[in-house]
């Protein structure tokens, strides 16, 4: 089935990319602009986001294109992590999360035949504790600039994850599981 839908990703991120080519899609990337807001609810900001990126590509698309964009944010206690704006707020996020459980929500959005579907996954991680050098080793890496909650599980990140409820995928950025299920449906 995946090799049958032409999919339209709505977003510039490698990861979801990975995940896409891993599970076989046959897709393209477009590229939008659109200002992420933040909500009061941590679910509707990541919902809200991937659907205004979903539908700022509605006249890119080619016909019998479904496009997908989706949004991952890190939630600690109820805050917000986003991606940190330099190395001291990483650092300030990596401390934070030292030890601690917190949540990781995607949500997404695909286009399908002008109709919107709209929903998120959450798992929960589990840092191990950090020590001081081991938080300044990885923000030497570079790779906690640009991630969400200062981390990337799939990469160096890694390391730190003592345990996952829930899917990783979801973690990575893309539940590709749940948006497989929905595309069954849809367009069958």
């Amino acid at each position: 089935m995946v090799e049958k839908v032409k999919l339209a990703l709505v977003s510039s991120s490698p990861r979801r990319r990975e995940i896409l080519q891993m599970a076989g899609f046959n897709f393209r990337v477009v590229k939008v602009s659109v200002e992420e807001e933040l909500h009061p609810s941590s679910y509707k900001t990541a919902t809200l986001n991937a659907e205004k990126k979903v539908l700022a590509a509605k006249e890119q698309l080619l016909p019998g294109e479904v496009a997908l964009a989706a949004d991952t944010i890190v939630v600690l206690g109820d805050e917000i992590l986003g991606k940190p704006k330099n190395s001291q707020e990483a650092r300030l996020y990596l401390k934070r999360l030292s030890g601690r459980w917190h949540k990781v929500i995607t949500g997404f959005s695909l286009l399908i035949n002008g109709r919107v579907v709209t929903d998120y996954e959450e798992s929960l991680v589990k840092f191990k504790r950090l020590t001081p050098s081991e938080i300044e080793w990885y923000i030497s890496t570079g790779e906690p600039l640009d991630k969400a909650g200062a981390y990337g599980i799939q990469g160096k990140g890694a390391l730190f994850i003592e345990r996952i409820d829930g899917d990783f995928f979801t973690v990575m950025g893309l539940p590709v599981s749940r948006i497989y299920d929905i595309l069954t449906v849809e367009l069958e």
